[in-house]
């Protein structure tokens, strides 16, 4: 395979610390759309945006597929928003050897590091009067907020045979060949207010219901293929002498076996339930009654996927990496990305690591070797699923 030159690699990392320097996160992505899209139509691309605000955009092939052959048409995919950094700006500094923010907050790496080798994986293809594949690039929105944009696309637009997703924060060579399916619910508490002092027995203490049914509930690890989570709680009243009438809390569970998360919401809403309605007694500290209303909400937010060995996007994977010098290791993630929303509109689709480290935190970097690294496997990409 022929490597990044040293220009293209001057040119990744210098388009890779302008895209971080744009803050973008979720919802709030406007500003970096027009610059990767500006990018995009500066090599002569058009570039389609639907309501969600993606950006879908095409280099042809050049080849013809060779003798009684097809041309393959392969997509790439990063996201274009972050999670929150507040006021905290984004000053992307090299620091040994590594791209980090110069202020305490995230890089953007999660997911920039993508965006900006899509970009100059693009300007080769195009500069080159094409490419032995035909190129589908995916730029999506709203990935950190449950792969809102994602989920909006049209994927019967694409004519790609299969796609990846650089969008893993592990070291190259990773394979996401399965990710969960993840439920997230909302349980609000309806009590009844009255004076804490004079006439408790008169209140419904939404308060109590709730922590009741958290202490039921339980939170972290399940098996090796499960988790659950209680996120937050919030309501009450901003004085202790009357009787809080409302209360929410909201959790999660996800499993790669969809059956187990399932199983694990069931368990919490049965939980939630049983605490609404306790009116007292039993067991020495259980005497207080709850007996109020509760509202359960359940979204499914994504759906899990396992990618057989033999899949042809996988296949391929597995030959550009080791074309681009990485041994290629499959590995499960308890996290979601933009292949799950894929996944289920039918569209073939796996998520590469990309070499960042420390995603969502404010020690979130990634080095160049990573970076320049990934450019070269995207190059390989390029080359092995033509075959």
């Amino acid at each position: 395979m022929e490597r990044a030159k040293p220009e293209e690699r001057e040119r990744l990392n210098a388009l890779f610390a302008e895209l971080c320097a744009i803050p973008s996160p979720s919802g709030q992505e406007a500003a970096c759309s027009a610059r990767v899209r500006a990018e995009l139509e500066g090599l002569g691309l058009a570039v389609e945006e639907d309501a969600a605000g993606n950006l879908l955009a095409r280099v042809r092939a050049s080849g013809d597929g060779g003798e009684g052959g097809a041309v393959r048409t392969v997509l790439l995919c990063a996201h274009l928003d972050t999670v929150p950094h507040g006021d905290t700006p984004i000053e992307p500094v090299l620091v040994d050897d590594g791209w980090e923010n110069a202020h305490d907050a995230i890089l953007g790496a999660d997911n920039k590091a993508a965006v900006a080798v899509m970009l100059v994986a693009a300007r080769r293809a195009v500069e080159r009067g094409g490419a032995d594949i035909g190129l589908e690039l995916l730029f999506t929105t709203g990935e950190e907020t449950a792969l809102l944009g994602a989920k909006e696309f049209d994927a019967s637009k694409l004519t790609a045979d299969f796609g990846y997703v650089f969008d893993h924060a592990t070291p190259i060579g990773e394979i996401v060949v399965a990710s969960p399916t993840y439920f997230k619910l909302v349980a609000e508490f309806h009590g009844q207010a009255a004076h804490a002092g004079i006439r408790p027995e008169d209140g419904r203490n939404a308060i109590t219901a709730a922590a009741r049914a958290i202490a039921n509930i339980t939170s972290g690890r399940i098996d090796d293929e499960t988790t659950t989570n209680v996120a937050g709680i919030e309501g009450g009243r901003s004085h202790t002498n009357i009787v809080p009438d409302n209360a929410r809390f909201w959790a999660e569970a996800r499993s790669l076996d969809p059956r187990k998360a399932e199983a694990e919401i069931q368990k919490m809403v049965g939980a939630i339930h049983e605490a609404a309605n306790h009116t007292g007694g039993g067991a020495a500290g259980d005497g207080i009654g709850c007996d109020v209303d509760v509202d359960v909400d359940v979204e499914k937010l994504f759906v899990g996927f396992r990618t057989p060995p033999d899949a042809p996007e996988l296949v391929a994977a597995e030959r550009a990496l080791r074309a681009a010098g990485y041994e290629p290791s499959h590995i499960t993630t308890g996290g979601g990305s933009d292949a799950n929303a894929l996944q289920v509109s039918g569209f073939p689709c796996i998520c590469l690591a990309n070499g960042t480290e420390r995603n969502h935190e404010p020690t979130e970097r990634v080095s160049v070797a990573a970076l320049e690294g990934m450019l070269d496997v995207t190059f390989a990409l390029m080359e092995e699923a033509a075959t």
